[in-house]
């Protein structure tokens, strides 16, 4: 088995080789002074059993062409098998027509993906399940529930109740009640244009209980803050956000330190830079189950009974 980091979220790369006691494999990437990307690998590929750690975050289109380049070096290199690893799925949001005339940006990354030729992909808590769809090739599909679910119980909470800050992530948010003993609530929430959210409603009971807002990511804040402060106008004692990918793009970590929300739990699928890591915010690693997914994966056993 061999990994491979692009320059995404190389610490996430480093902590999995770490779990699994092998060492990172050497891949120097460069950038030439017209934008261009070059990426060399400095390891012996063939017949061996590849996985590339490449979260295609922010700056998405470089992470993007990143991962291509050492797609592409790794299969001219005569790997046997090559899975990518998107512990976050860049462009995810654009699932679905939801206007006419534009695109369907996920699939389209989907289908670039491909196009490369990968054997496999594994990747964590998409936007959209159908995504996995997108693709004619095996998809392992992770969730950062088990980290959060650790997380929570170690909290011991008084009287909890598990949040959907929207109709879309009930199942997500059901799942983590069930697994917790908590009650369910959800956020009934209008979404006029793009990264603007109106919270309207609070369906459930939430008075007096310990609101824990869960979803997949923290964008520019806007949902979470909004859905914070409509639970405690209802009545919440205390308010704690999760989400697995930590993308806090724009005015979002203003918007988090001067929220009604007393916690923010997060994982490392996006690599946080120090400026960001406000007092509030909790970073817990997905290093452990992601490694073992891998392991599973080079060792050809069950990666779904991870979340039976």
């Amino acid at each position: 088995m061999l990994i491979f980091s692009g320059r995404s979220n190389r610490p996430l790369a480093e902590a999995i080789c770490q779990h699994l006691q092998i060492r990172l494999g050497e891949a120097p990437i460069q950038q030439f002074s017209d934008g261009e990307i070059f990426v060399k690998l400095n390891e012996n590929v063939r017949g061996k059993d590849v996985f590339i750690i490449q979260p295609t975050s922010s700056p998405a289109n470089d992470n993007l062409m990143e991962l291509f380049l050492m797609l592409d070096a790794v299969r001219r290199a005569s790997a046997s098998r090559i899975t990518v690893v998107l512990p976050y799925y860049g462009y995810g949001r654009q699932d679905r027509k939801s206007e006419p005339r534009v695109p369907i940006s996920a699939r389209v990354v989907a289908d670039l993906i491909e196009s490369m030729a990968p054997d496999r992909l594994l990747c964590m808590d998409l936007h959209a399940d159908q995504i996995q769809g997108f693709f004619r090739l095996p998809v392992d599909h992770l969730y950062a529930a088990p980290v959060f679910i650790d997380y929570l119980r170690e909290r011991r909470l008084t009287d909890p109740v598990v949040v959907s800050p929207d109709s879309g992530g009930v199942e997500r948010a059901r799942f983590l009640a069930r697994q917790i003993n908590a009650g369910l609530a959800i956020i009934d929430k209008r979404r006029p244009k793009a990264n603007v959210a109106e919270v309207m409603n609070v369906i459930g009971d939430v008075v007096g209980k310990t609101c824990i807002l869960y979803d997949d990511m923290i964008d520019t804040g806007g949902t979470i803050t909004k859905a914070a402060h409509a639970l405690k106008e209802q009545g919440a004692a205390s308010v704690l956000a999760c989400a697995t990918h930590a993308v806090l793009s724009g005015p979002a970590v203003e918007r988090l330190a001067g929220s009604d929300i007393d916690e923010v739990l997060l994982t490392n699928t996006i690599d946080l830079p120090d400026a960001k890591r406000i007092e509030k915010i909790t970073i817990r690693s997905v290093a452990g189950l992601v490694a073992e997914a891998i392991r599973r994966i080079h060792n050809e056993e069950s990666v779904s009974s991870l979340f039976v």
